[in-house]
């Protein structure tokens, strides 16, 4: 009985987990190795090898790294941020934390296009700066404005993940270093830090991967101009209809992003806390 009941707990998260992780998984492989003569499909390697091509390779390259800039400067901006949120000092922590979460509650592509109204030629910024006689400046079509739009969208999604590890972080361990004559510094770093390690790594995570296959920041805001490999795969099953060599790409941008977060996580496997 007992294993019945264990079994009955397990099926719905088996079945959820089969439903939109498996069963989706196994469609992008289907047409990602087969092709279609006719009504006849046959297995191929066609669509990985079309993947190979020097043009190919580099957006891939550039879809890397930028999702890596983005994912550096959403870590530089955000594990202060969550730090103060985590700590006592800030009396006004709910407001905070309802100013990060506000814009999620918007949808993402409408995010995205508000800032397009913004940084566009006549946007409101252009007009200002105009107005003020500082002349207007081309904010988008480049690099640097898709990395802003990264970082905009995904940076709450690296605060949370390191407040809730800060926050879990017992005061009588800080208060207890504190005792033994440790500096604010020492206690972040021997600490705050190591105990944050998890938090940090679900964040680069969550920010790493949608920032590598993202399309609608890099159409919107870079203005046709910096193609990233999101674009590519959307471009295969919308416009070009050629699902097969949409998937491969799919698969082998999977691959390569679990290789990065499995070098990532090989750096903060076991955090280590001393009071040293």
């Amino acid at each position: 009985m007992k294993k019945l009941g264990k079994i009955a707990v397990l099926f719905p998260f088996v079945f959820w987990m089969v439903l939109l992780i498996l069963v989706p998984l196994v469609l992008i492989a289907y047409y990602a190795f087969t092709t279609s003569d006719g009504r006849i499909l046959h297995f191929t390697f066609d669509n990985f090898r079309d993947f190979i091509r020097p043009d190919l390779l580099i957006v891939l390259g550039r879809s890397l790294k930028l999702s890596l800039i983005a994912t550096f400067a959403c870590l530089v901006a955000g594990y202060p941020v969550a730090m103060i949120l985590a700590g006592n000092t800030f009396r006004k922590k709910t407001l905070l934390l309802v100013l990060f979460i506000a814009p999620m509650w918007m949808n993402f592509l409408l995010r995205t296009y508000a800032w397009l109204t913004l940084l566009e030629g006549t946007g409101v910024i252009n007009t200002i700066l105009d107005t003020l006689g500082l002349g207007t400046h081309v904010f988008l079509g480049n690099e640097g404005a898709v990395v802003f739009g990264m970082v905009y969208n995904l940076l709450p999604y690296m605060i949370f993940p390191i407040y809730s590890s800060i926050s879990k972080i017992s005061p009588n361990i800080l208060e207890a270093a504190e005792d033994l004559g440790s500096s604010s510094y020492v206690r972040f770093r021997r600490i705050i830090l190591p105990l944050s390690l998890p938090g940090v790594l679900s964040g680069i995570t969550m920010v790493f991967v949608p920032g590598v296959t993202t399309f609608v920041i890099s159409q919107f805001l870079g203005s046709g101009n910096v193609i990233l490999i999101g674009d590519i795969i959307e471009q295969q099953f919308t416009r070009a209809s050629n699902w097969g060599f949409g998937a491969a790409i799919s698969i082998v941008v999977m691959i390569v992003v679990f290789i990065c977060m499995w070098i990532i996580n090989r750096f903060t496997d076991e955090p280590e806390v001393t009071m040293l």
